[in-house]
């Protein structure tokens, strides 16, 4: 998810009401966003033929042009050239960009070692890793039914470790490396097209010696093998850009709660992916979703009860 999905795209917060897209339009965007994340892993299921490595590798080189022209489009290029004077924020991109390559490893290697429903899981527990950050880390209040869908979450987290036999790792990686890169993202105050075209740019700078020497030395190279291949990975670029740029026009129209309920179809399509290509899901693992999804729920609710009361409470 990159994803996050793919998550790796940090959200950019609506506008006022009063710049706010047609609903019904930014909806259709914004969800638009969310089912390519989910499908992704289809996607990168047909990459089978070369290494997590190599893919995340052509994914970031593929992303700059793109991201690049959309930077440039919005009309923060000189905003973005300006970020490069300033040493704390590129430092702080610096940590992102590491943060985001390692999510991504960890999510292709998990496609092509079919583990796509440890990864749904791992989207599925970001929400609520999110919430538990914002308590134990950054000081944040949240209500009795926040604590209580987190308290689900771990409870399924449990159930895998005891039950299935095995620390569900991938999955708490991947929430794990997104909920910190998002905490991390936070600190800078800068438009998320444009932290994401630094990061892309800081990890195809050493990608492009890496794949030159992969290539070159014919220990594993992929992007040579035959134009299918070539295309499939050059295609990681917009896999990568176009659901960003989707989710920016959506959060353009749409409330928080209304956002934080889209998320959820994400990992719902990996979870279905999963299961199409017949990947192991027993009693035990139905048990962990269970709890996970018992959380959501009431996690969703909390989200719409929240946006109930706020729009009743008066205008000033």
């Amino acid at each position: 998810m990159a994803t996050p999905a793919d998550p790796s795209a940090a959200p950019v917060a609506p506008p006022p009401d009063s710049g706010r897209l047609e609903a019904g339009r930014a909806g259709v965007a914004a969800l638009s966003a969310y089912v390519i994340w989910g499908l992704s892993a289809a996607f990168y299921k047909f990459l089978a033929f070369a290494s997590a490595t190599e893919i995340v590798l052509h994914r970031a080189i593929w992303s700059v042009p793109l991201l690049a022209l959309l930077v440039w489009m919005a009309g923060r290029a000189p905003s973005a050239w300006r970020l490069i004077l300033d040493r704390r924020a590129m430092t702080t991109l610096l940590l992102s960009a590491i943060l985001i390559a390692s999510n991504w490893w960890v999510f292709v290697w998990a496609i092509n070692a079919d583990r796509v429903l440890d990864i749904s899981l791992g989207y599925f527990i970001n929400p609520l890793m999110n919430v538990a950050v914002g308590v134990f880390i950054a000081g944040e209040r949240f209500g009795r039914l926040r604590m209580i869908a987190v308290g689900l979450a771990v409870i399924g987290v449990i159930n895998q470790i005891v039950a299935v036999g095995e620390i569900p790792w991938i999955g708490l990686f991947l929430a794990a490396s997104f909920t910190a890169y998002g905490y991390i993202r936070k600190t800078i105050a800068t438009d998320g097209r444009v932290g994401l075209f630094w990061e892309t740019l800081i990890i195809s700078l050493p990608s492009l010696v890496a794949l030159f020497f992969l290539e070159a030395s014919g220990s594993g190279g992929s992007f040579l093998g035959s134009p299918s291949q070539a295309l499939l990975l050059i295609l990681t670029g917009p896999m990568t850009v176009a659901p960003l740029l989707l989710f920016i026009i959506g959060a353009r129209g749409l409330h928080f709660a209304t956002i934080g309920l889209l998320q959820f179809v994400a990992p719902t399509l990996q979870f279905a992916v999963g299961i199409i290509w017949g990947e192991i899901f027993t009693l035990a693992h139905a048990i962990t979703f269970a709890f996970i999804w018992a959380g959501l729920a009431v996690f969703a609710y909390d989200l719409l009860s929240s946006r109930r009361r706020a729009l009743k409470q008066p205008q000033s």
